[in-house]
């Protein structure tokens, strides 16, 4: 009898290679795989062997019922409740590609959302046959040469110096037109692959703009470059105008989410591509963007002509939409002929980790006032080492209107506010404000200062982002009471941070202090000693704020 041989590759290896006696219907199923995807097998009907003991949550599965073809077999075929996690037949049916490929939680593996894909399958109970599955590649017909066979594919950790999320924001206008635009997915594929995408690298999503933003995967749907290029290469046309602003917008409020695959402490970027220019204002775009921590890099292509400016609704668009107009978030290309030698430059701009400026840190999206002892036993002198003191911290952060912010408050038996959250949007007007406070001299009320900072600092921000910030230095023993008014600004969220000098009693500091007490309450003889605690408190801060972040 001639006997029909079967190949079958995954991700380029070739995994088994089996006789089929010609006439009959796969009478020996196939054993592949956990990570065997359906676009492995180039058959139309196909009875494969799943093998036992498949971690669930590496499944990668997109759809439901009907899948993409890029989706783990076994783990459609689990999600599908044909076979168990222990393994079994599964037949595979080849069918053509569609649009909106559901999101639906399965017998214990989470499917993904994907827009399209040009090829899908389903599954149902397959025929057993007598070939073990064992979850390893099975070795081909031919003799051993010598040579050491390829192991099956791991997932790859990726570029570890290089931990970026990204979204890609193609335009699909008419603008660009479909030439240019598969010209310009090419670029973004190149891009993709020498990013080193990867588990522990950079990861990657697509958005495209054009009438109407349009996100085509997540940054969880792949976690290979390859799988990554099969997606890009999917994407079609859509048309329109290039509403760039708009799908900016949607991408900083929408894309970047726990539930897509956002990482905590990862800086989120967005790489705009604009052939021309926008048809709509993308400066509020920019400013929410930046509100939401996102870095947004501009990728201009063709600019207008002098002919063409009149059409531009602001001729200094890419200066109001990146992160920062410094030169390094904005990069352009004269056309997207010859664009390889421009991939390198701006994978490096991707990956310079300390130049994410608008990513959200501990020196960017924290509140901190400063609750400053003005009573009588200071004196002029040891009040400008505390001024000092306050000048040296707060020069640390990034203060802006989108970034840390800084107030101040000097009491004695009254309270006095210097300037409030709002007053003052610049590093260089803030440190001038604190240099020439003045000496009030008086008392010492420390609890009704505290009270009075919680009502009338803190209160107009209660709905900031960032996260607030209390830092009170004294010398002396309070009048009133401390702890009450401290309790209720933990209670409203506030960390507080005490630092006493002279006669502060220590009592004092602890009942004002957050907790742990002995990392938030810090002490000095002298008013010289206040220098080597500011660090102390800057760390504390940084430190306080990544704990709220987890």
């Amino acid at each position: 009898m001639s006997a029909a041989w079967i190949p079958v590759l995954c991700l380029g290896v070739c995994l088994l290679l089996l006789p089929e006696p010609a006439g009959s219907e796969g009478a020996v199923p196939i054993a592949i795989t956990c990570f065997t995807r359906g676009l492995d097998i180039r058959k139309e009907k196909a009875d494969v062997l799943c093998p036992g003991g498949c971690a669930l949550e590496e499944f990668s599965v997109f759809g439901n019922i009907v899948y993409a073809s890029v989706s783990s077999i076994c783990g459609a075929a689990v999600h599908r409740g044909v076979i168990s996690i222990s393994g079994g037949p599964v037949r595979i049916y080849s069918l053509p590609g569609r649009e909106n490929y559901s999101s639906v939680a399965a017998n214990g593996v989470q499917s993904q959302t994907l827009s399209r894909w040009s090829a899908s399958f389903t599954v149902t109970k397959g025929k057993s046959g007598t070939q073990e599955a064992t979850g390893q590649a099975v070795s081909t017909a031919r003799p051993p040469t010598g040579k050491r066979l390829k192991k099956t594919p791991e997932k790859k950790t990726g570029n570890k110096d290089c931990k970026a999320d990204i979204a890609f924001l193609i335009d699909g206008s008419f603008n660009i037109g479909q030439r240019r635009f598969n010209l310009q997915k090419n670029f973004v594929g190149k891009v993709a692959l020498m990013l080193g995408i990867g588990t522990e690298g950079p990861h990657v999503g697509l958005v495209q703009a054009s009438e109407h933003p349009k996100i085509e995967f997540y940054l969880k749907n792949f976690t290979s470059a390859k799988d990554v290029l099969f997606a890009i290469k999917e994407v079609g046309f859509r048309g329109g105008n290039s509403n760039t602003g708009k799908a900016l917008k949607h991408t900083a409020q929408k894309f970047f989410t726990a539930d897509t695959g956002v990482r905590r402490g990862i800086p989120k970027v967005v790489v705009v591509f604009i052939d021309g220019w926008p048809s709509d204002d993308i400066e509020e775009a920019g400013i929410v963007a930046r509100e939401f921590g996102v870095n947004v890099f501009i990728v201009s292509v063709a600019k207008p002509i002098p002919e063409e400016l009149g059409m531009v609704q602001d001729v200094a668009f890419v200066d109001k939409a990146v992160c920062r107009n410094n030169g390094f978030f904005s990069y352009h290309m004269p056309n997207w002929f010859g664009t390889t030698k421009y991939v390198k430059p701006l994978v490096q701009k991707l990956c310079t980790y300390e130049q994410m400026m608008c990513s959200k840190t501990c020196y960017n999206s924290v509140n901190i006032a400063f609750l400053i002892d003005g009573s009588s036993s200071v004196g002029d002198s040891n009040f400008r080492l505390m001024l000092e003191f306050v000048s040296n911290i707060a020069k640390t952060f990034e203060i802006s209107d989108i970034g840390a912010k800084i107030a101040a408050v000097q009491f004695t038996y009254d309270q006095r506010t210097e300037f409030s959250f709002t007053d003052y949007s610049t590093k260089e007007n803030v440190l001038a404000v604190i240099r020439n406070i003045r000496y009030m001299s008086g008392g010492t009320a420390t609890g009704d200062a505290i009270s009075f900072t919680v009502r009338n600092v803190f209160g107009p921000v209660r709905e900031s982002p960032n996260k607030n910030f209390l830092v009170i230095v004294t010398d002396g023993q309070s009048y009133d009471d401390v702890r009450g008014p401290a309790a209720a600004a933990h209670d409203a969220g506030i960390t507080i941070f005490s630092v006493g000098v002279a006669w502060a009693p220590l009592d004092d500091l602890k009942d004002m202090a957050s907790k742990p007490k002995e990392s938030h309450a810090f002490f000095t003889r002298e008013f010289t000693g206040l220098e080597p605690i500011v660090s102390d408190v800057i760390r504390g801060i940084c430190r306080d704020f990544l704990e709220s972040q987890q």
